[in-house]
C-alpha cells in the first residue's frame, strides 16, 4: 500500500487551509468596515482629502476652494451637502448650499473621489462686511460629528447679504 499520494494531498489541503489565514490582528480596512451597509453615510476617517484653490487675488474677485475626497473604505453615501464653517477669531459661520442646487445622494466605491467647492467672493481685511477668516471645517452629511479642519490663506470672505460664499453639492470626478 503506498501512502505517498494521501500524504501529498493532505499536505496540500494543508497548504490551501493556511494559505488563507492571516496573522495580521489589526483587522485592517476590510474588517473595519465589514459590518458597514453599503447604503451607509461616508465617514470623513475613511477618505484622503485633497485641497485646491483658485484664490481671489483682490478684494472684490471670486475665488474658489475645491475639496476632493478619495473614498478608502467600504462602499458608501453621500446624501445633501458637505457642511462648512468659515472659523475667524471671535466667531464661526456656516455657508450656504449654493442658490438653486438640490441635494443629490451619490454612491462611492473604494478607490472613487468627488468634491465639492466653496466660492467666495474677497472682501476689504478689516472691513465690517468682511470676515477675517483664518480656517475653514467641513463635515459630511450623516458624519457631522467629524470635522476636517483646513488653514484659510485666501483673504478676507466679503459678508454682505448678496456677496456670501457658497458651497456646492457633490461632483463625480474621473470616469
Amino acid at each position: 500500500m503506498r501512502t505517498y499520494p494521501l500524504t501529498l494531498a493532505a499536505a496540500l489541503a494543508a497548504t490551501v487551509l493556511l494559505a488563507g489565514c492571516s496573522s495580521d490582528k489589526s483587522g485592517g480596512d476590510d474588517a473595519k468596515n465589514a459590518d458597514r451597509p453599503s447604503d451607509s453615510a461616508c465617514a470623513l476617517g475613511d477618505m484622503g482629502v485633497e485641497v485646491g484653490a483658485a484664490a481671489a487675488p483682490a478684494a472684490g474677485d471670486t475665488g474658489t476652494v475645491t475639496v476632493t475626497l478619495t473614498n478608502k473604505g467600504a462602499q458608501c453615501t453621500l446624501k445633501g451637502f458637505a457642511g462648512v464653517d468659515l472659523l475667524a477669531d471671535d466667531k464661526t459661520t456656516s455657508v450656504l448650499p449654493d442658490e438653486g442646487a438640490k441635494p443629490q445622494s451619490l454612491t462611492l466605491g473604494k478607490g472613487a473621489t468627488t468634491s465639492f467647492t466653496i466660492t467666495y467672493v474677497r472682501g476689504e481685511a478689516g472691513s465690517a462686511e468682511s470676515l477675517d477668516v483664518h480656517k475653514a471645517s467641513f463635515t459630511l452629511p450623516g458624519d457631522t460629528r467629524t470635522a476636517h479642519e483646513l488653514t484659510w490663506s485666501y483673504g478676507a470672505v466679503d459678508w454682505r447679504d448678496d456677496q456670501k460664499p457658497s458651497v456646492s453639492g457633490f461632483e463625480t470626478s474621473g470616469d
